[in-house]
């Protein structure tokens, strides 16, 4: 009789930190479901990468979802609103304090995004009688977006096990969050130890006409300094 991976959803974006959290939970034994989203973000083409990440990594099955969440706006990705250029970043990156928020929350926010995300993420699992899913949620990373910490994961998995068939069954849901307290050159590294090829990520909020990054946004500069923190040259940018 031979053994059968457990099975684990997922969610992947296609940029540094979903695509390293895919890689882990592959390391890990887990048979990867990974679901992307198209959601008629500014930056669409990053479902190009996840489509090319998930091929590498030779998922199982991987799902791209649409839901317009242009319809609601609202965000500098999902709206006619300007994507910052050329922010500052702090150095280095601090967690935000327990219980609180940031008091500057910038306009990239999708409002809901990730309980968005994760609800679709909790449907699918429950399909497959999955009981891991994956989120590459980041505390420290500067952009202090409210559903990327801690007491937000903690909240979200306590909900999935009263509001679902599996979980008042007993099969207990676990929200894994393996880059939650990571700097983004600590992610850069653990992805490179365990053979990610970082050429096939896209990480620009808004980018160029010809869909290379735009160099300037607060995406783009954190990718930038996190490789340039690990001592390594970005290979999309080589």
């Amino acid at each position: 009789m031979t053994d059968v991976a457990p099975k684990a959803v997922v969610l992947l974006s296609g940029g540094i930190d979903s695509t390293t959290t895919l890689a882990i939970a592959r390391d890990e034994g887990l048979a990867c479901y990974a679901l992307s989203f198209d959601y008629n973000q500014r930056h669409r083409v990053e479902l190009e990468a996840a489509a090319n990440v998930a091929k590498t990594f030779g998922v199982i099955d991987h799902r791209v979802v649409k839901i317009d969440l242009r319809a609601f706006g609202g965000s500098a990705l999902t709206d006619d609103i300007d994507v910052p250029k050329d922010r500052p970043l702090p150095s280095p990156p601090t967690p935000l304090p327990e219980g609180e928020g940031s008091e500057d929350i910038p306009i990239t926010y999708v409002p809901a995004r990730n309980t968005i995300f994760l609800s679709f993420a909790l449907a699918y699992a429950e399909v497959l009688s999955a009981t891991d899913i994956f989120i590459g949620v980041n505390a420290i990373d500067y952009s202090g977006y409210p559903d990327c910490r801690p007491q937000y994961i903690k909240a979200f998995e306590t909900m999935a096990n009263l509001a679902t068939k599996m979980g008042v069954e007993g099969q207990r849901i676990t929200i894994h969050t393996p880059l939650i307290d990571l700097t983004k050159a600590q992610i850069i590294k653990r992805g490179i130890g365990l053979g990610v090829d970082y050429s096939l990520t896209f990480s620009c909020y808004d980018p160029e006409l010809d869909n290379r990054p735009c160099g300037h946004c607060d995406s783009c500069l954190l990718r930038a300094e996190g490789f340039r923190e690990a001592g390594l040259t970005d290979p999309a940018t080589a």
